[in-house]
């Protein structure tokens, strides 16, 4: 990303394809596409990198092409995870604040979040996202946002994104020989959500479903919380 003019560039390694876009923020804050390209997948098997140097030709041959199609030179890159190795699953915490009187702040919902960082996990397994659905503050349930609020205990409840170190890793390496940089890995079926459904569908209730060449995702929200992935 330059500052003056704020790119995003993203690759989705796909079973069939892989894409690499660009684009840029406008004056709405919407994403501009600025340039799109495709190429043929032989190395990727369910969502998963079988073969290195196939997925990084590929790779490769789009980034050049959609740097030449954009203009736009960038080095580092948002990469869809998707495929069989992914789990999700609920987690609830919690912490216990000195004063009643004191506002809720940024930094104690950071260090929840943290917390669930370290949960136990299987060997060879890693997190990729936690996402907060709602929080509750003292007796206060289905909380939004609680920054701001007055209360002794800070609660939420989680939805936790699973996927298999070496899985990422490969994504991650196949990346790193094209000489392009990692910003960060964004489960499929969430970047997809963040991209087509509107806050009242998430509200209303929606499953998103992204019926891909070799694995299909889905992502469930109801009243504007992830439910299910």
């Amino acid at each position: 990303m330059s500052s003056k003019e704020q790119y995003v560039a993203a690759i989705d390694i796909g079973t069939t394809k892989i894409v690499a876009i660009v684009g840029r923020k406008n004056e709405n804050g919407k994403i501009e596409i600025l340039g799109l390209s495709k190429a043929l997948s032989k190395g990727v098997k369910r969502g998963v990198v079988m073969n290195i140097e196939e997925t990084v030709n590929a790779i490769q041959t789009t980034v050049e092409d959609v740097q030449k199609r954009s203009g736009i030179m960038f080095s580092e890159v948002f990469v869809g995870i998707a495929g069989q190795h992914i789990k999700s699953m609920k987690n609830r915490g919690y912490i216990l604040r000195d004063s009643y009187e004191d506002e809720i702040r940024k930094e104690e919902v950071f260090r929840l979040i943290e917390d669930m960082h370290k949960i136990h996990i299987d060997i060879g397994e890693e997190i990729i996202h936690v996402i907060p659905q709602n929080f509750i503050v003292d007796n206060e349930t289905g909380v939004k946002s609680p920054i701001g609020m007055c209360g002794r205990r800070l609660e939420a409840n989680f939805h936790i994104v699973i996927g298999q170190v070496a899985a990422a890793k490969n994504i991650e390496k196949c990346i790193r020989k094209v000489n392009l940089s990692v910003k960060d890995m964004i489960l499929e079926p969430l970047a997809s959500s963040d991209a087509v459904l509107t806050d009242d569908e998430k509200e209303a209730g929606v499953a998103l479903v992204d019926i891909g060449g070799g694995t299909t995702d889905l992502a469930v929200y109801y009243d504007n919380i992830i439910r299910h992935t």
